[in-house]
Protein backbone atom coordinates (compact mmCIF):
# COMPACT_ATOMS: atom_id res chain seq x y z
CA UNK A 1 0.00 0.00 0.00
CA UNK A 2 1.32 3.63 -0.70
CA UNK A 3 1.98 6.15 2.19
CA UNK A 4 -0.93 7.75 1.82
CA UNK A 5 -3.45 4.59 2.29
CA UNK A 6 -0.99 4.16 4.93
CA UNK A 7 -1.63 7.43 6.86
CA UNK A 8 -5.44 7.30 6.23
CA UNK A 9 -5.35 4.14 7.70
CA UNK A 10 -3.42 4.77 10.80
CA UNK A 11 -4.74 7.93 11.35
CA UNK A 12 -0.71 9.19 11.14
CA UNK A 13 0.72 12.20 8.92
CA UNK A 14 2.93 10.87 5.85
CA UNK A 15 5.69 12.98 7.18
CA UNK A 16 5.21 10.84 10.79
CA UNK A 17 5.23 7.88 8.90
CA UNK A 18 8.74 8.62 6.79
CA UNK A 19 10.04 9.93 10.42
CA UNK A 20 9.43 6.77 11.76
CA UNK A 21 11.19 4.99 8.98
CA UNK A 22 13.70 6.89 9.12
CA UNK A 23 14.03 6.39 12.92
CA UNK A 24 14.24 2.86 12.32
CA UNK A 25 10.80 1.89 13.79
CA UNK A 26 9.11 0.50 10.98
CA UNK A 27 10.96 -1.01 8.21
CA UNK A 28 11.90 1.15 5.49
CA UNK A 29 10.57 0.12 2.02
CA UNK A 30 11.79 0.18 -1.35
CA UNK A 31 10.53 2.17 -3.71
CA UNK A 32 9.18 0.82 -6.66
CA UNK A 33 10.04 2.22 -10.17
CA UNK A 34 7.95 4.82 -9.91
CA UNK A 35 8.97 6.37 -7.13
CA UNK A 36 6.47 4.98 -4.54
CA UNK A 37 6.96 2.93 -1.72
CA UNK A 38 5.23 -0.41 -1.22
CA UNK A 39 4.27 -0.80 2.47
CA UNK A 40 3.10 -4.41 3.53
CA UNK A 41 -0.40 -4.57 5.90
CA UNK A 42 1.47 -5.18 9.38
CA UNK A 43 2.84 -1.10 9.01
CA UNK A 44 -0.74 -0.24 9.97
CA UNK A 45 -0.41 -2.58 13.37
CA UNK A 46 2.94 -1.60 13.89
CA UNK A 47 1.95 2.24 13.57
CA UNK A 48 -0.79 2.00 15.62
CA UNK A 49 1.44 0.24 18.30
CA UNK A 50 4.19 3.17 17.99
CA UNK A 51 1.12 6.02 18.37
CA UNK A 52 -0.08 4.06 21.31
CA UNK A 53 3.20 3.39 22.96
CA UNK A 54 3.89 7.55 22.64
CA UNK A 55 0.76 8.39 24.22
CA UNK A 56 1.80 6.28 27.13
CA UNK A 57 4.94 8.07 27.30
CA UNK A 58 7.44 5.86 25.91
CA UNK A 59 10.62 7.44 23.88
CA UNK A 60 11.04 6.30 20.37
CA UNK A 61 14.13 4.94 21.91
CA UNK A 62 12.34 2.50 24.44
CA UNK A 63 9.62 1.65 21.59
CA UNK A 64 11.96 0.60 18.89
CA UNK A 65 13.65 -2.16 21.46
CA UNK A 66 10.10 -3.64 22.33
CA UNK A 67 8.76 -4.09 18.32
CA UNK A 68 9.03 -7.14 17.17
CA UNK A 69 12.70 -8.22 15.58
CA UNK A 70 9.84 -9.69 12.88
CA UNK A 71 6.71 -10.41 12.24
CA UNK A 72 5.17 -11.22 14.95
CA UNK A 73 8.52 -12.08 16.88
CA UNK A 74 7.22 -10.57 20.32
CA UNK A 75 9.89 -10.76 22.81
CA UNK A 76 7.11 -11.08 25.64
CA UNK A 77 9.04 -11.00 28.91
CA UNK A 78 10.71 -7.48 27.22
CA UNK A 79 7.52 -6.14 26.87
CA UNK A 80 5.88 -7.03 30.06
CA UNK A 81 8.67 -5.59 31.72
CA UNK A 82 8.63 -2.56 30.13
CA UNK A 83 4.64 -1.97 30.49
CA UNK A 84 5.29 -2.63 34.60
CA UNK A 85 8.08 -0.27 34.64
CA UNK A 86 5.74 2.17 32.93
CA UNK A 87 3.12 1.65 35.24
CA UNK A 88 5.37 2.27 38.26
CA UNK A 89 7.13 5.18 35.91
CA UNK A 90 2.72 6.88 36.07
CA UNK A 91 2.21 5.96 39.74
CA UNK A 92 5.39 8.15 40.68
CA UNK A 93 4.57 10.88 38.71
CA UNK A 94 0.56 10.34 40.00
CA UNK A 95 2.35 10.60 43.41
CA UNK A 96 4.62 13.63 42.73
CA UNK A 97 1.59 15.70 40.81
CA UNK A 98 -0.83 14.98 44.14
CA UNK A 99 1.98 16.09 46.26
CA UNK A 100 2.52 19.34 43.89
CA UNK A 101 -0.89 19.89 44.33
CA UNK A 102 -1.63 19.84 47.73
CA UNK A 103 1.57 22.19 48.43
CA UNK A 104 0.12 24.40 45.93
CA UNK A 105 -3.34 24.55 47.33
CA UNK A 106 -1.49 25.01 51.06
CA UNK A 107 0.13 28.30 48.93
CA UNK A 108 -3.15 29.62 48.07
CA UNK A 109 -4.82 29.00 51.46
CA UNK A 110 -2.12 30.30 53.41
CA UNK A 111 -1.62 33.63 51.10
CA UNK A 112 -5.54 34.43 50.84
CA UNK A 113 -5.22 34.10 54.75
CA UNK A 114 -2.69 36.24 55.70
CA UNK A 115 -2.71 39.15 58.09
CA UNK A 116 -3.26 42.15 56.58
CA UNK A 117 -1.95 44.60 58.82
CA UNK A 118 1.96 43.18 58.44
CA UNK A 119 4.30 44.33 55.71
CA UNK A 120 4.14 43.27 52.23
CA UNK A 121 7.74 41.41 53.73
CA UNK A 122 6.29 40.24 57.52
CA UNK A 123 3.52 38.78 55.21
CA UNK A 124 5.81 36.66 53.04
CA UNK A 125 7.78 35.40 55.98
CA UNK A 126 4.15 34.53 57.52
CA UNK A 127 3.03 33.05 54.99
CA UNK A 128 6.65 30.69 53.91
CA UNK A 129 6.47 30.21 57.93
CA UNK A 130 2.93 28.67 57.48
CA UNK A 131 3.98 26.87 54.65
CA UNK A 132 7.40 25.17 56.16
CA UNK A 133 5.29 24.01 59.11
CA UNK A 134 3.02 22.08 56.64
CA UNK A 135 5.75 21.03 54.81
CA UNK A 136 4.73 22.49 51.45
CA UNK A 137 8.03 24.29 51.25
CA UNK A 138 11.69 22.69 52.32
CA UNK A 139 14.09 24.96 53.61
CA UNK A 140 16.81 25.34 50.47
CA UNK A 141 19.34 24.13 53.24
CA UNK A 142 17.36 20.64 53.21
CA UNK A 143 17.03 20.63 49.73
CA UNK A 144 21.12 20.95 49.28
CA UNK A 145 21.22 17.95 51.92
CA UNK A 146 18.71 15.82 49.87
CA UNK A 147 20.28 15.92 46.66
CA UNK A 148 23.56 15.46 48.49
CA UNK A 149 22.35 11.98 50.14
CA UNK A 150 20.62 11.12 46.42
Amino acid sequence: MRIGELAKLSGLTASRIRFYEAAGLILAVERQSNGYRDYPPEAVWILEIIASAQSAGFSLDQIRHLLPLGSGNWQHDELLDALKRKVAEIEDMQKRLKQNKAHLLAAIRNIENRPEDMTCSARTKWVLDRLREEGAVVPARDKTRRRAAS
